[in-house]
């Protein structure tokens, strides 16, 4: 068993080019789909298309932003043949991404409807220094929104270019705007808040004070070079060996995940990516109970990738890889610098000081990092994959940025936290559905549930000492969607019945999650319907190309049911069969003042991790460090 992958596999899964894209471009145009008005929402490499095997396969959709027609086409650029066109109906189907160049639009209409001024003055608000944030509108009963593209604003005063606005939000007002028919539908106003006046600028040193000058340098170097090798997108480290791609709406996605043991490569993972996000907030003020975003499938993560600095978010010997994208108009865009990889050490990998022997040995770990961060609206995120030496896999986000805020209503209101004096910060939660198409030495894969069981005391444990493991097999998709327990300890084992380590046990790698709470608005709720992958953390399906995103293929305004819930309404059986693991994690934010005016970096995530998959441990061939790295004393680290 080899998982490099072949000349024609890599070819399915490598970025496209910017010459691709224009190829893309000039593909569609010749079809006829392509008007004046006609903007690309996405586009994208289809390396999941059963086509893909034996031909470039790209994925357009295509938003008219007079008509407010959408159509979703696949093409092969290897042919130069469209494939299939699909023609959407918005009010069953949703919409397509929110499009750049309508958070412009939002800010601009409103600007011109009288309601709107109307309560802009009554907030001593002047119509020029209000920013408008353009938030995706939901599915909600709102009267005459079935079937409209929509975006909600919230404002925010602006008192100088250099202000930011996030300190001065204008509460109490929402506008709800169609922007293919360019028309405010409503402006909800429930009466005059005073607008929060103090300054937030973080960057400014009249407001934080004079930099500190306690700080030493920290120099990381790698004088002989970084200890993986790159070429194209195919990484190789150490024992790892994998392919780094990038989309547009998932961001980096990583194929063909395998760990050499001995002279073959094993399979680990064919394809892990974020398949979905989304920030649903708990303030049930008629302002704000709309607020809900899925930051994959309405705004797109890949697109909103941000061009990273040396020293600022990489350190040490680093490697970049741009992201080459399309713009709305279906021409190349290059964010440079996107993608970060760096190895950097992690502590002890392992040591043991011996009794008997007096051996002493101690080895170090090392991690191989690939990231990128994102900016959507006020959050920025960072999506890290770290490889470790020792087979295991982790995914870490983080959140930073800065704080949606309200204007705190006073007393002890409990939705959200008073940051600053009149700044509130609703509570709200971030969760994160990770998709992996497992392949542990193959596509015969099971999962099992283990969890920690007590065995009460009696004749077989007479002291009380004993507890165990309980195993489940999850044999169908119903039964395998499935919460964390960490008083239980409960993970998930992902193993391969028809590959056997040397004690005859199937091999498996360990889904360990972090736990935390899953989606808490109400089973009813809109919210619920239309992010139902949100409330487990775990979700295993067969696999099919067809079946991608874990809130459905058109999240925006979409009324609910698409995704997981409709993946899993067959209840394949799972025992010995090609698997995608579904997994939510994240984090259930309540701001801390210490949260304000921008976030310190929270975080969270799951691991993978070897369980009888290797025959022993992995790295024992792992060399002591070098002499000279050991001070104290010399012996510590090799005798």
């Amino acid at each position: 068993m080899n998982h490099i992958p072949s000349p024609d596999q890599r070819h399915a899964i490598t970025p496209l080019t910017e010459d691709e894209i224009k190829q893309v471009r000039e593909l569609v145009a010749a079809s006829g789909l392509l008007t004046e008005s006609t903007r690309f929402a996405y586009l994208g490499l289809d390396d999941w298309h059963p086509e893909a095997r034996t031909r470039r396969v790209c994925r357009v959709m295509l938003q008219d932003v007079n008509s407010g027609k959408a159509i979703d086409v696949w093409l092969a650029l290897t042919d130069e043949t469209i494939l299939t066109t699909r023609h959407l109906d918005p009010a069953i189907d949703g919409q397509l991404p929110v499009l750049l160049s309508e958070f412009g639009v939002v800010e601009e209409i409103l600007a011109a409807d009288d309601r709107w001024l109307a309560a802009l003055a009554a907030r001593g608000a002047s119509v020029e220094n209000v920013r408008v944030a353009p938030l995706s509108a939901g599915v909600f009963d709102y009267p005459d929104e079935h079937g409209r593209r929509i975006l909600r604003g919230l404002a925010f005063r602006q008192d100088f270019p250099e202000d930011h606005v996030w300190a001065h939000p204008i509460d109490g007002l929402v506008g709800f705007v169609d922007v293919t028919r360019r028309e405010v539908m409503a402006v909800i106003d429930s009466g005059p808040v005073a607008i929060p006046a103090p300054s937030a600028n973080y960057d400014d040193p009249a407001f934080t004070g004079p930099p500190r000058t306690s700080q030493r340098p920290i120099h990381i170097t790698q004088p002989e070079g970084p200890s993986f090798t790159l070429d194209g997108n195919h990484l190789e480290w150490e024992n790892w060996s994998l392919d780094v791609g990038f989309d547009q709406r998932e961001g980096l996605v990583l194929h063909a995940i395998g760990f050499r043991d001995g002279d073959r490569v094993r399979p680990i993972i064919d394809r892990a990516s974020i398949s979905e996000m989304v920030v649903n907030y708990a303030d049930p003020s008629p302002i704000r109970s709309w607020q809900n975003y899925f930051d994959t499938g309405e705004y797109l993560l890949g697109r909103s990738a941000t061009s990273l600095a040396l020293g600022c978010d990489c350190l040490g010997d680093i490697t970049y890889l741009d992201a080459v994208l399309a713009d709305e108009h279906g021409a190349p865009t290059v964010i440079s610098n996107a993608i970060c990889m760096h190895e950097e050490d992690h502590g002890v990998l392992w040591k043991h000081t011996d009794l008997w022997t007096g051996s002493r040995e101690t080895r170090r770990d090392r991690r191989m990092v690939i990231s990128f961060f994102t900016t959507i609206g006020n959050y920025d995120y960072g999506f890290y994959w770290y490889l470790y030496l020792d087979g295991a896999i982790e995914l870490e986000v983080k959140a930073t940025g800065i704080v949606f805020p309200s204007a705190y209503p006073g007393g002890d209101y409990p939705y959200a936290t008073e940051m600053a004096p009149g700044i509130g910060g609703p509570l709200h939660q971030h969760l994160f559905c990770a998709r992996l198409d497992m392949a542990i030495d193959g596509h015969t894969n099971t999962v099992l549930e283990r969890e920690v069981q007590r065995v009460p005391m009696g004749p077989d444990n007479p002291h009380g000492n004993a507890f165990t493991y309980r195993t489940t097999a999850l044999r169908t998709e119903t039964t395998a969607r499935r919460n964390a327990d960490t008083g239980a300890g409960r993970v998930w084992d992902i193993t391969n019945p028809n590959s056997a380590n040397r004690l005859g046990r199937p091999v498996t790698y360990t889904l360990q999650p972090q736990g935390g709470p899953a989606l808490l608005s109400d089973d009813k709720s809109s919210i619920q319907r239309r992010a139902e992958f949100a409330t487990k953390h775990l979700w295993v399906t067969r696999y099919d190309p067809e079946q991608r995103y874990a809130a459905g293929d058109y999240v925006n305004q979409h009324p609910g049911g698409a995704g997981l819930p409709a993946f899993v309404a067959e209840d394949r059986e799972l025992e010995s069969q090609r698997l995608v693991v579904w997994h939510t994690f994240g984090l259930t934010h309540a701001p801390r003042v210490e949260d304000w005016p921008i976030m310190p970096v929270d975080r969270a995530g799951f691991r993978l991790i070897p369980n009888g998959f290797f025959d022993r441990n992995p790295t024992l061939d792992v060399p002591p460090p070098a002499p000279g790295h050991c001070h104290v004393p010399p012996a510590s680290c090799h005798e």
